[in-house]
Parts: structure tokens; sequence; C-alpha cells
């Protein structure tokens, strides 16, 4: 009887279709969130914002992804994760064509929070499907996967914003907005049929059902006793964000949420007020400013190719820990140089881009790895939910900061957050390369991590059904 259903099961048809379902959420939400960047000149020139109200429309989404994680990711460890997993789909659908029709900035504030709201509560749901199902030697590349997804529709948004905007001119922003019903459309198509996490049966009692369910979809026998037995050894007996701050997991919850934080402000800068930020720096047309963060998302997308090889070869921690030491460099380039010429700019944003491709797959990896079945989607939900006040703080004062501080001391102060970033990551990123979810999620693996120089050795006699 094969004990390791999951985990040492090979890729299959099933894999794959669960990955495009899974990705179609984070693509979408990559264009939902990056597509404000493109249609904020249009909304700001027609209803005559202030900068501090084209900041609020920027930033109001990262408020709804806040309250979205916060409370979607408990509901989906105690509701299940394919329950949660179209409703939030649908409701970005509705919210994107209203966004057609707005007349006043309220209008547009509230359905920006509410696409934020839905964005955030697809990040666990999505996130934690994924991890459940695909075996050990593929998490990475799954979930790197998903960042991939998020970086193609933030891509997609300004190819798509460019072309409207040729068009259309800077009024084409309400299409611009609802184009993304389209691709909404699509993506709730594709993730019709997806089964449940049987980790999250096993959990709920249900390991009868959760046998029957790994049978159908992996063609592999396991028994309900097998499934019971090889549950995560560290598993919880209650989910719920109270969990997440106690014992290790309180570290981990701390360790998550920082590196998260300090690599998403600069990120989401980049990503929402890309344009007006180069547009400081020297480049002046819109459609050019358009173009050049067309080109540093594309560069956020190949950065994760590498990086996807080296999360398995040379492990988590190393990773993390040089890419954000290189993510470091170019911005320090730009406040040491505010007169450098255009093409240097675009040169340190694609940069510090490409080496952000690790920390942006290790945002889904750590949190879903890190922690067991009963609180892995509250894990996720609360990493994305802090990481995003420090992410709407951030992005809110960018128009500021460069309007008062200026291009040199904004690029500083988003190098000083990447270091901190760093620190983090020294002191307290932990190896789970090889390990199943039951042993990564384990209280003893920064010991057996930081003991062993990195390398995490397999714990003799410990196998995962699930």
């Amino acid at each position: 009887m094969k004990l390791d259903a999951i985990e040492e099961a090979p890729v299959s048809g099933f894999h794959r279709k669960l990955l495009v379902a899974c990705c179609g959420g984070p693509l979408l939400d990559g264009y939902l969130l990056s597509i404000i960047g493109v249609a904020l000149v249009g909304i700001t020139d027609e209803m005559r914002l202030s900068t501090t109200s084209s900041a609020l429309v920027g930033v109001v989404a990262l408020v709804g992804m806040f309250l979205g994680g916060l409370t979607i990711g408990p509901l989906t460890d105690r509701l299940g994760r394919r329950s949660m997993y179209t409703i939030d789909l649908a409701v970005l659908l509705v919210a994107s064509v209203l966004c057609v029709f707005v007349t006043e900035a309220w209008q547009l504030v509230v359905l920006r929070f509410v696409v934020g709201f839905a964005v955030g509560a697809d990040y666990p749901i999505a996130t934690a499907l994924l991890a459940e199902w695909f075996p050990r030697a593929q998490r990475a590349r799954a979930l790197g996967g998903v960042i991939i997804a998020w970086y193609f529709g933030a891509l997609l948004s300004y190819v798509v914003g460019f072309a409207i905007t040729e068009v259309a001119g800077p009024g084409g922003w309400r299409w611009v907005l609802g184009s993304a019903a389209v691709v909404s459309a699509v993506v709730l198509v594709l993730r019709h049929g997806t089964p449940e996490s049987p980790r999250w049966l096993v959990d709920q009692g249900r390991a009868e059902e959760a046998a029957a369910l790994v049978h159908r979809v992996l063609r592999v026998p396991v028994t309900a006793d097998d499934l019971i037995a090889s549950r995560e050894r560290a598993t919880v007996e209650r989910g719920g964000l109270r969990e997440l701050f106690r014992g290790i997991y309180l570290r981990r919850a701390v360790f998550v949420s920082v590196f998260y934080t300090c690599q998403v402000i600069p990120m989401w800068a980049m990503y929402l007020f890309g344009p007006q930020m180069l547009a400081a720096f020297g480049l002046d047309s819109q459609n050019l400013s358009n173009l050049g963060s067309a080109l540093i998302s594309a560069l956020f997308l190949l950065g994760c190719v590498p990086a996807m090889r080296l999360l398995e070869t040379a492990g988590r921690r190393r990773t993390i820990i040089w890419s954000f030491a290189l993510m470091a460099v170019p911005l320090a380039v730009l406040g040491w140089w505010p007169t450098a010429p255009v093409v240097a700019v675009i040169v340190c944003f694609s940069l510090y881009a490409f080496f952000a491709g690790a920390p942006g797959i290790l945002e889904w990896l750590y949190p879903n790895e890190l922690f067991p079945t009963t609180i892995r989607a509250s894990a996720v939900g609360l990493a994305v939910a802090l990481s995003r006040i420090g992410a709407a703080v951030g992005t809110y004062l960018v128009p500021l900061s460069l309007e008062s501080l200026g291009t040199s001391t904004t690029m500083y102060i988003g190098t000083a957050i990447t270091l901190v970033g760093l620190l983090a990551c020294v002191l307290w990123a932990e190896e789970t390369k090889g390990l199943s979810l039951a042993q990564a999620s384990g209280g003893e693996v920064p010991a057996l991590a930081w003991a062993s120089g990195g390398e995490v050795p397999a714990r003799q006699g410990e196998t995962s059904a699930v």
C-alpha cells in the first residue's frame, strides 16, 4: 500500500488542470490591481482628483485585501477550499463591470475596495489547494506558477491598458477597468469542477471521503487509516488566527509577514505608480511611461524562472537571503543618482524586478509549507493582510514622497525597507527544501536547518499519505 499518495505522485493531467485553474485567480489579481496604474491618469483628469484622492483610489484595494485575507483565510480553513473557490471571482466580475458606470470618485473607491477584498480572499484559497495537492518535488514550481501568473496578469494589464488608451485616449479608463470582467469570466469557467483538498477532509474527520477522492483523482489506492495515520504531527486541533500566535508558529508568522511586507512595499509602488515614478525621473510621455512599466513587469515575471530552480537546488533560505541583498542595490543606486538617464533608471528598476522573483514565489511557498492544514489558509491570509497594511501605507505615501521629498529620498526609503527584509531572512528564514508538508510544518525544522547549515535531511521513518 502506497502511503505517500500525494507527496510522491507523478504530475498528471489533473495537476496541470488544477495549476491553470488556481493560477487564473492570481493572474486576475495581478491584472485588477495593476490596471489602476494605467487608468489613474485618466481618472485623475476626468474627476479632477487631488494628489491625496488619487493616492486613495490607488491604495484602497490594498485595504480591501487586508480585510479579505484576514477574514476569508480562517473561513477557508473552516468551510473548505472548494466552497470559497468561485464566490470571490464572481464578486470580482461584478465589481469590474460596475467600474464602467461610476460617476463619482467615492463610487470608484468603494468598488476598488470590493475588488481588493475579493483578491485578498483568493490568495489563501488557491495557494492552499496547490500546496495540498501537488507532490513535494513540484511544490516550488507550482507555487512559482502562481506568482508568474500574477506577474503575467500585471503585464497583460499594461498591454491592454496601453492598447485601449491608444484607441480611446485617457478617457477610455472606464473600459480599461471594465476589461477585467472578461478575464474573470474565463477564470470562472476554468475553475468549474475543482475537487476539495483531501488534507482538509481528513482534518474534518472525513477520511473515507478523502481516500475515495485520492483514488479517483490520482488513481492510487489508499485507505482512510493510512491518511489518518500520516496527518501532520504538528497539526493543531482548532483552526483560526489565534493558533498562529502560539509556539513556533508565532515566530514563523512574524517572519513571513515581515519579509512579505518588505518585498511588496517597493513592488506595489512600482506597479501602482510606475508611470508616475518613471515620469519623475524624466520619462514624460504617458504611453512611454506605460511601456517602461510593462518592461519592468516583464522582468518581475522572468525573474521567477531561474528562481524556481534555485529554490530546489540552492534551497529556500540561501536564495531568499541573496535575493533581498541584490534587490537593495538598484534602489540604492537610484537614491544616490537621482539625475540618472532614463535608460539607467529603467535598468535599475528592471534589476530590482528580476531579483524579486524568488521572494515573490516564497510569499506563497513559505506560509503554505511552514503551517499545518488546519491553519494553512489562515497563515496565508494573515501574511497577505499584514503585508497590505505596510503596502497600503507605503503606496499611499509614494506620490506624496515624490512630491515633497524627491526621488532620491524616496528611493533611499525603499532601500531601507528592503534591508529590513534582508535582516528578517538572515535571522528567521528556514530551509524546507525536499520536505513533505508534514515535515515542513513540524516544530523541529528550524533546529535542523540551522544545525546543518541550511540542508534539512528527511526524518527517518516519516512518510506522508496526504
